[in-house]
């Protein structure tokens, strides 16, 4: 997979900062959502054609990490 900093990116001018799919204006928290929701990743991938599967990863790998740092920083 790309380095997860060539494909996530947090720019304030793009949606209030949140963290994007790079080049897009679709959120990590949206990809959560969708999947959360039950959207299979065909479904997402299908309905969204600027995303490759890699993004959905990538969106993962992001919201994984950033899990783990909070539990850092709470501790």
């Amino acid at each position: 997979m790309k380095e997860l900093a060539s494909l996530i990116s947090i720019n304030p001018e793009v949606r209030f900062g949140k963290p994007c799919i790079a080049g897009t204006r679709i959120a990590v928290g949206d990809i959560l959502g969708w999947l959360a929701s039950g959207m299979s990743p065909e479904q997402i991938l299908e309905d969204y054609p600027a995303l490759r599967s890699e993004h959905l990863q990538a969106a993962l790998r992001f919201a994984a990490d950033r899990e783990t740092m909070i539990r850092i920083i709470a501790a």
